[in-house]
């Protein structure tokens, strides 16, 4: 199992929210790249970059980060936030990022969604998911749809995407341990997706478990910036997964 560390970027400061509100931001580290560094020191190969500034606005922002990140470090890239045409999907890709994050627009704008699997392949996009009771949430986590979670991800492997990654955001920054439930439901109905688990995770063992039920890959943010995970630990638990 892939352990993705997440860098959520403010103003190119390294920050985290809880439960995707603004205003409970806390700012974690003024530069970025060295954390990105640390993280590929210890053996990670993956890194989750969100533009935090582009999801509120709707235009990426954060263009430096990404390039300082892919220019200086070895790491797979997903990049996401503010990406509302294939326009800024391809500059994102042309800048260093391996894939292109996609949420709302799934739901909200799925003709050019539809586009941006045309025009770059369903494998350079990287699908989230974030769930309440079963549904699909959107427009940050403010908006409930009708979509029930297990036929959005159906509809969308129809669509060739391979690649995605859920949170649960009732778990999401508050270090209480993931929804590993709903997640060994989604790996069940869907053993061919490539399923990243997000949110929740509170220490090693969280990773044990989600790998024990079939997760491919984990999204981890607060527990390490809050020290519940080391990044000693991370190297461990990623030379026992080579």
């Amino acid at each position: 199992m892939e352990i993705i560390p997440a860098i959520d970027i403010i103003e190119g400061k390294c920050v985290r929210l809880t439960q995707g509100d603004f205003g409970q931001k806390k700012i974690y580290h003024d530069n970025p790249l060295e954390i990105a560094k640390k993280f590929e020191s210890a053996g990670i190969q993956r890194l989750h970059v969100v533009d935090l500034d582009g999801a509120k606005t709707g235009n990426v922002q954060n263009w430096d980060v990404l390039k300082q990140i892919a220019s200086h470090t070895g790491l797979k890239i997903d990049f996401g936030g503010g990406i509302k045409d294939p326009e800024t999907a391809g500059r994102i890709l042309n800048d260093g990022a391996s894939w292109i994050t996609i949420g709302s627009m799934a739901v909200k704008d799925p003709a050019t969604f539809d586009r941006m699997i045309e025009t770059f392949g369903a494998n350079k996009i990287l699908l989230g998911a974030d769930v309440k009771d079963h549904k699909v949430m959107i427009s940050g986590w403010l908006e409930k749809t009708s979509f029930n979670i297990f036929e959005f991800i159906e509809a969308q492997i129809k669509k060739g995407i391979s690649q995605i990654f859920c949170t649960d955001i009732s778990k999401d920054g508050k270090l209480q341990g993931p929804s590993l439930e709903l997640y060994a439901e989604i790996i069940e109905r869907f053993p061919e997706l490539y399923f990243i688990a997000s949110g929740g995770v509170s220490k090693k063992e969280d990773l044990e478990l989600l790998k024990a039920i079939g997760c491919k890959g984990a999204i981890v943010g607060k527990a390490i910036y809050e020290n519940r995970i080391s990044l000693e630990e991370l190297a461990s638990f990623h030379q026992q997964n080579i």
